[in-house]
């Protein structure tokens, strides 16, 4: 093998070889080497068993990716790309060749394995897109419509899209692009960075790929060759964020067991025999759970397919899951070498014509003055039911159309930015982001003409807080029958520059003030029904607490709902007595911190720095407001992609490129991501350092 490794001064990966399928070899040993703990992480929680070796806490989400047959499907959407694209499934298959050849290395230096006991096991070629799966089948956020489910059934019918926002189950990003006209240097510039949330590894990896055919910058995920979401090519440069889009169906099914044991689903055409076979779920520490799999001709069952006939009836009601690659076998992977081969933005326009999950909205731009703005991915045609709660399996009106939902464009004039809100993708979705982030963003760059790399972090770290307005309005009207404490809480609050500045007392306050009215309103008798528990599995309380939808709801509610306006005003001026009458609040970094989530918990929590920021912020840092101020959410990576030259292009990650505890690149980026800071991107192969051996 022709096969070069080398490193910049952050660790980074540079890697060349003679041809595409030796260059994803290379990317999958590199990766198992820096990452094999997240990689095996990843693996098992594709098919389903972390609890084998994390114990009873990851039960509900093995039974959740059993039942919803994620490794299945990616064996499927496998043979599909085996049949109808066989050199990107060889491509695909030499990825996974790397990783099991770097996995036995990669594992000794990894403390996770030992303290555990895991034994890294055998990547096979459909791993990767098992990976792809588990990782994005919750970003479309379908637990939702068990929410609205329960609105409009306990709430009121008119109630069901009340709380329609950006929730805390689901990842978004901030984008842009910024045409030549607009820049300092008369080249274009794609910037922006995912918000999701954030994991010890990280999941993204920054990686440069380097063969004859192509050399490419990118941010990859870790278990999946190439650079499908971020990358610069040198002549054209791409970048994504979650359209918001509304891609996945919950149905309600009538099922019935048979005497022999078989179950019958209750469809359209009647009753049809359902697919259904036992697993075995193994549990570190505990005894083996065996669960029933139950899949109709809507899809997998994920709720209630071990449902008990009750009454002396042999029926039952379940909840399936219909989602596009279980129904078309098609994941979009063969847009990924096309991707790394683009040379202008028709290339990658043309590329992502077959992209399918998640669906995004797209940005690009190339040397030659080509922009591209557009949605790409599959959102079926159906039923507008379909898109806010669970319909009835046996109502035709309910099916998916043969061909999917066309995918809307636009040209940009001067910049065009995305951010998760109403807009081009508004026709495919439901729930959006408020429009605070993008608008945010536009009026920054209309700014400047004069935009640079190295100014575009000025955008990247805003921290003023739009969806303040609302609330300071409330502090404003009351003024009256307040304590001194009160009243001096209302003062400074209407004083305040609006900015979620770590370091200030003001935003701290705000947040304090912020976090007693929702609580309160989520006290409210009009929501008593809705904070009874729901009768679905623990893996989706995320997306069903009172307390989270009403935080993250909370500008609606103070002027629209069913809390009565005067309640509102009430309930505001208990939060500023409450807040005046306590000790005054730390500043907002001192509480608002970092809490990344990791397979295994590290046991210094107090490592974990201040942030700035919130989740309407450009900078945005997502809490549960009421709850807590620890951040789960923010940019998992920032970059800028100049045009003009690839070298001035940045980026950065929360943490480092190395995934192994004790290595220097472990987390050597977390400072420069606190300060908003980007690493250089090095192309120049003289100032990068060859790896040995």
């Amino acid at each position: 093998m022709s096969i070069e490794v080398y490193r910049d001064a952050w660790g980074v990966p540079h890697l060349r070889a003679t041809d595409p399928e030796e260059l994803a070899f290379a990317q999958g040993r590199v990766t198992a080497r820096d990452r094999a703990w997240q990689l095996e992480v990843e693996r098992h929680r594709a098919q389903g068993t972390t609890a084998a070796f994390l114990g009873t806490a990851e039960l509900g989400w093995d039974t959740f990716a059993r039942r919803a047959r994620l490794a299945d499907t990616a064996r499927r959407c496998y043979a599909r790309l085996e049949a109808s694209d066989a050199p990107t499934a060889a491509w695909v298959r030499a990825y996974v060749d790397g990783v099991n050849d770097g996995l036995a290395d990669g594992s000794r230096r990894a403390p996770e394995f030992a303290e555990t006991g895991l034994v890294p096991g055998r990547w096979e070629p459909w791993t990767p897109l098992a990976v792809w799966l588990s990782t994005h089948i919750l970003f479309a956020g379908f637990p939702t419509k068990l929410w609205r489910e329960q609105v409009a059934t306990r709430l009121g019918e008119e109630w069901t899209e009340l709380f329609a926002t950006d929730g805390p189950g689901t990842a978004g990003s901030n984008g842009w692009v910024v045409s030549g006209e607009r820049t300092a240097s008369g080249a274009a510039l794609v910037a922006g960075d995912p918000h999701r949330f954030i994991e010890a590894p990280g999941v993204y990896q920054q990686i440069r790929l380097a063969c004859p055919a192509y050399d490419v910058v990118g941010i990859a995920v870790p278990g999946v060759p190439g650079l499908a979401h971020f990358g610069h090519t040198g002549s054209v440069a791409w970048a994504i964020t979650n359209a918001m889009a509304d891609y996945q169906d919950l149905y309600r099914e009538r099922l019935r067991r048979l005497p022999g044991g078989g179950v019958e689903a209750f469809g359209p055409e009647g009753w049809r025999p359902a697919a259904t076979h036992p697993e075995t779920i193994e549990v570190a520490g505990g005894e083996p759970v065996v669960i029933e799999v139950v899949e109709t001709d809507r899809g997998p069952v994920i709720i209630g397919a071990d449902g008990e006939p009750s009454g002396g009836s042999s029926e039952w009601e379940a909840v399936s899951l219909r989602y596009p690659p279980r129904v078309t076998g098609e994941l979009g992977f063969g847009v990924l070498p096309g991707l790394l081969r683009a040379r202008t933005v028709a290339d990658v326009d043309a590329a992502l014509d077959g992209w399918v999950e998640p669906v995004n909205v797209v940005q690009a731009a190339d040397t030659r003055g080509g922009l591209l703005h557009r949605v790409a991915g599959h959102v079926p045609v159906r039923n507008r039911a379909n898109s806010l709660r669970l319909v009835p399996a046996w109502d035709p009106a309910h099916d998916w159309e043969p061909a999917p939902a066309p995918l809307p464009r636009a040209d940009v004039r001067g910049h065009a930015v995305m951010a998760n809100a109403r807009g081009l993708a508004a026709p495919l979705g439901v729930e959006f982001a408020p429009p605070h982030r993008a608008a945010r963003i536009g009026e920054l760059l209309d700014a400047s003409s004069e935009w640079t790399p190295e100014s575009t972090t000025a955008v990247h770290t805003d921290t003023d807080n739009p969806s303040a307005a609302r609330l300071l309005a409330a502090v404003e009207r009351a003024a009256e029958s307040l304590s001194p404490g009160a009243s001096a809480v209302r003062e400074r609050l209407l004083g305040w520059d609006r900015r979620m500045a770590a370091e200030s007392t003001d935003a701290g306050l705000y947040a304090a003030v912020r976090g007693a009215v929702v609580r309160r309103l989520a006290g409210h008798e009009v929501f008593t029904a809705l904070r009874e528990p729901a009768p679905y599995p623990a893996l989706f309380r995320p997306w069903l607490a009172l307390g989270p939808r009403v935080a993250y709801a909370l500008e609606t509610l103070l002027t629209a709902g069913p809390v009565p306006a005067g309640d509102v005003d009430r309930i505001v001026r208990e939060a500023l007595e409450e807040v005046g009458a306590g000790e005054p609040p730390a500043a907002w970094g001192v509480t608002h911190r970092l809490a990344p989530w990791q397979a295994l918990p590290d046991a210094d929590d107090a490592q974990w720095p201040g942030l700035a920021g919130d989740h309407d912020c450009v900078l945005s840092t997502s809490s549960v407001p009421g709850w807590t101020d620890r951040s789960a959410r923010a940019s998992a990576a920032r970059y800028v992609w100049d045009l003009a030259d690839r070298e001035r292009s940045g980026w950065i990650v929360p943490f480092g490129a190395s995934g192994v505890p004790g290595d220097p690149h472990h987390r050597d980026q977390l400072p420069l991501w606190l300060r908003g800071e980007l690493a250089p991107v090095t192309t120049d192969w003289q100032y990068l350092t060859k790896e040995q051996g």
